[in-house]
């Protein structure tokens, strides 16, 4: 038997058709962030690091990802990425809203996603959070499952590299926020803000034909 909640979701949703993408580099606080300005919203989360430090964890493996479990570890990264992939083909069913993590490192691959999104009638934006390569590397350092320093340094440059592009894919729904030390009261500014573009009504046609559609099944 379904839950309430469950049976709320798909047509009746109130963030159908709304994905925002986040972006930012290892330690640049990303989660806390997405936490801070999409908390409470309904939004489903999209985000294979959580599925695979559970894994890690239930397979024994040590967060720090020491050489010697580089073999287990990646066979571990590829069910979580297959894990992840499933729930956002769900997720996307049923037209929910979402909010989609990654570093951002590869551009083309997220103005890609954005593309498909778009085709099935999405509205899409996206939340770069923004930090100095100082604070990033500080921040890595302190995190359970931290990454080696270069590869730090690597992800920070790919990433800064790409906001350029990002504004210019995104244009009015880009949001830029500084986060390294930033103030509940700015994120809680950033919270309006994103409560703003979720509350814009769907005026995409594809979007519209697919509720009209949905809805006319449940009248049945």
């Amino acid at each position: 038997m379904k839950t309430f909640h469950e049976l709320q979701e798909g047509v009746y949703d109130p963030n159908i058709f709304k994905a925002i993408f986040m972006a930012g580099g290892p330690g640049s606080g990303k989660s806390y962030v997405t936490r801070r300005t999409t908390g409470g919203s309904g939004l489903k989360i999209v985000n294979s690091d959580d599925a695979f430090e559970a894994m890690m964890k239930k397979a024994g493996l040590s967060l720090k990802m020491p050489p010697e479990e580089e073999e287990r570890k990646d066979v571990v990264r590829g069910r979580a990425k297959k894990l992840t992939v499933k729930r956002h083909e769900n997720f996307v069913e049923g037209r929910l809203g979402l909010v989609i993590d990654s570093t951002g490192k590869d551009s083309a691959k997220i103005i890609e996603h954005k593309s498909m999104l778009e085709e099935l009638g999405y509205d899409t934006y996206m939340i770069f959070v923004n930090t100095s390569l100082d604070v990033a590397l500080q921040r890595n350092a302190e995190r359970p499952r931290s990454l080696p320093e270069p590869i730090v340094v690597k992800s920070w440059k790919d990433v800064q590299s790409n906001i350029g592009t990002f504004s210019n894919a995104f244009r009015q729904g880009f949001i830029v926020i500084d986060n390294n030390d930033a103030s509940e009261d700015l994120l809680a500014k950033y919270w309006k803000r994103v409560q703003g573009l979720l509350r814009k009504k769907v005026t995409n046609t594809r979007a519209k034909n697919w509720i009209a559609t949905e809805l006319a099944k449940k009248a049945r």
